[in-house]
């Protein structure tokens, strides 16, 4: 099992050494490809994100098929449901192809997204997953700026903490899901700087102090018998591949919420700065 130095799990595209140059030095963003050896070994640690993944969306498949089959007399209901199955199958289809691409050496397909329009076409998806006893909310915030991801991954993320809420769920709930352009200081010597805030909150069991303390160990999980331990460490492999972060504020009895904070294009920092030199 390959950690990083955090103890963390790396992701596919996490795990090769991105290097960034400014446009000044005439050069481009580029991911340095790893050799053979270090590519057999990276592919030994997708697969086992992998199965986890792909389980998470055979779950949305078999939802959306079981509600096709309670609603087959609802034509309207019964082609959402099959659409729902469809997507899924969709997007089992782009996971295994995103591995056979690194497998054969293909970089990874890092590109500018923006999170609100991914969270809305992930919606539907979000909600087979969570299941019928569960409502997803989503806030999109405005004036939320591009920023360089890997969507599959994204997705990826976003589905790990969707259905650790659903779990901590059992009779149902609600989560939230928000964005926001926000001013972070990492700490009280540092200046803040601004991020786009991605926010999965839950009104679940929530942790206490012990659990919320391990989630981010590789193959630690509450789930016995039916967990991997590896949705949190993926999605903390993930924000450290992107420059960003993750963190958790969690109480039992209250429930969850996890903030993904990727860095604002050096555009919104700078009109940021502008707004702050006027005052």
């Amino acid at each position: 099992m390959l950690v990083d130095e955090a103890n963390r799990l790396p992701t596919d595209c996490g795990a090769l050494n991105t290097a960034h140059d400014s446009e000044q030095s005439g050069s481009t963003d580029r991911i340095q490809k790893p050799d053979d050896t270090q590519r057999m070994l990276i592919l030994g640690q997708m697969s086992r994100g992998f199965v986890h993944d792909f389980r998470n969306v055979l779950g949305v498949i078999s939802a959306a098929v079981r509600l096709a089959e309670r609603n087959a007399s609802d034509p309207s209901a019964l082609g959402g449901f099959l659409t729902g199955a469809q997507e899924g199958v969709e997007r089992g289809f782009r996971m295994t192809a995103r591995l056979l691409d690194f497998a054969s050496g293909h970089d990874c397909d890092v590109r500018a997204q923006n999170v609100n329009d991914a969270l809305g076409r992930l919606q539907s998806l979000l909600q087979y997953a969570a299941g019928s006893d569960i409502r997803i909310l989503m806030q999109l915030g405005s004036e939320v700026p591009d920023i360089d991801l890997e969507l599959s991954q994204f997705n990826a993320a976003i589905m790990n903490l969707v259905v650790n809420s659903r779990d901590a769920m059992p009779n149902g709930g609600i989560i939230d899901i928000s964005t926001a352009l926000i001013s972070r200081s990492l700490s009280l010597d540092h200046e803040p700087q601004r991020y786009i805030r991605v926010r999965v909150r839950d009104n679940g069991t929530g942790m206490d102090t012990d659990v919320s303390g391990r989630i981010f160990d590789p193959f630690f999980t509450t789930k016995a018998g039916a967990g991997t331990g590896l949705g949190v460490p993926q999605v903390d492999a993930f924000m450290k591949q992107v420059g960003g972060s993750i963190s958790v504020d969690t109480a039992l009895g209250v429930g969850t919420t996890f903030d993904l904070f990727f860095p604002a294009p050096a555009a919104a920092r700078d009109a940021d700065h502008s707004i702050l030199a006027s005052r």
